[in-house]
């Protein structure tokens, strides 16, 4: 499989800014709030929430702990069984920062079951410094964060991945040196992935091409959001249905899976629509030389990706399963915030932004 790399470089922009050196400034005006969708935060917060991540990535090289929030408590509601990404990422950055996360498997708890979803959050509110939940549906994310009244985190929904987009636009800076004007093409349907990729990156200024198989492109509402995104950033958007011709001038392609629990009915009918969507080493020789291959994992190698493309040098992914750790401990320690500096002076740098 592909090296990790386990690089900051810079962030993109008019001129190009090493990330870990850029000021981190005003972090405070985070707190407390809820990262459920990346809508929720303007393309400023988007890119303050990359340079914390890349700080304390770098940090992370000397020191593993870094104990801004000690005895902080994580509360992680999964309605389904989970990836392991997810809720490795998060127990390991609660962790990380000096605190405990709590599991809470399905069927441990009962949102809009034998207890509402306001009474969950309310109950967990007490006992809890952030919330973070992987549910079904975006409108059981929403209502808990309404009634919450710590920081809710969507680790995903039935429309939204936005954790996982952040963590893919650190990845992308990361090889890339910059955001603005890269090429970024993705092939598949509209998973929660590729909606939360569309707005995310659109926002940073990237070109975002998705193609989708007619009949599952991205919902018309959020094609206009995105547009519009890039409008304001300086990136493009589009949504194509032709492969390979959308490959020839990315400089990365993206792919996830095409059937999700819950679609196990419609497998052979969606393997049959997406074959020519299949990532595989001819999609990557028509690309440019230095093309990455991203995927947010779990993958189904033989289905949307070959093993020759998977196991390639071009190969990203577990550089971007790494970068889940880096930025959600970013966003958990701007979320949760301090109220005072860590005793470590290393760490006076990044506690200074939290704190003004």
């Amino acid at each position: 499989m592909s090296h990790d790399p386990d690089v900051s470089t810079t962030l993109g922009g008019d001129e190009r800014v090493v990330l870990v050196l850029t000021p981190l400034t005003n972090l405070r005006r985070l707190r407390d709030r809820d990262f459920v969708t990346d809508e929720d935060c303007t393309a400023h917060e988007l890119l303050d929430l990359l340079r914390l991540a890349a700080a304390l990535k770098q940090v992370r090289r000397q020191q593993r702990v870094t104990p801004f929030l000690p005895g902080a408590r994580l509360a992680m509601i999964f309605e389904a069984a989970g990836a392991a990404a997810t809720r490795t990422s998060f127990e390991n950055s609660i962790a990380e920062l000096g605190g405990n996360a709590l599991y809470l498997r399905p069927g441990e708890i009962h949102p809009s079951g034998r207890e509402t979803i306001g009474d969950t959050a309310k109950t967990l509110s007490r006992m809890n410094d952030a919330i973070a939940i992987s549910a079904t549906k975006d409108k059981t994310v929403d209502a808990l964060a309404a009634a919450a009244a710590v920081p809710v985190i969507s680790g995903m929904d039935g429309d939204r991945h936005p954790c996982q987009a952040m963590s893919d636009a650190l990845t992308i800076v990361e090889h890339a040196g910059r955001l603005k004007g890269v090429n970024f093409t993705y092939l598949g349907d509209a998973s929660p992935v590729c909606n939360s990729l569309s707005t995310t990156l659109t926002k940073l200024g990237v070109n975002v091409t998705l193609v989708n198989a007619p009949g599952y492109e991205v919902a018309a509402d959020r094609q206009e959001r995105a547009f519009a995104y890039a409008r304001e950033s300086g990136g493009s958007f589009r949504v194509v249905h032709d492969p390979e011709k959308a490959v020839r001038n990315a400089d990365f392609i993206y792919t996830d899976r095409w059937w999700r629990t819950g679609q196990e009915a419609e497998r052979e009918q969606r393997l049959r629509i997406f074959r020519r969507f299949r990532v595989n080493g001819e999609f990557l020789r028509k690309a440019p030389p230095g093309v990455r291959f991203m995927h947010c994992l779990p993958a189904m190698p033989g289905e949307e990706v070959t093993d020759e493309v998977i196991d390639s040098e071009a190969s990203i992914v577990f550089s971007q399963a790494k970068n889940r750790l880096h930025f959600q401990k970013a966003l958990l320690l701007a979320l949760i915030g301090i109220d005072e500096p860590p005793a470590d002076l290393e760490l006076q740098t990044i506690a200074d932004a939290l704190l003004r």
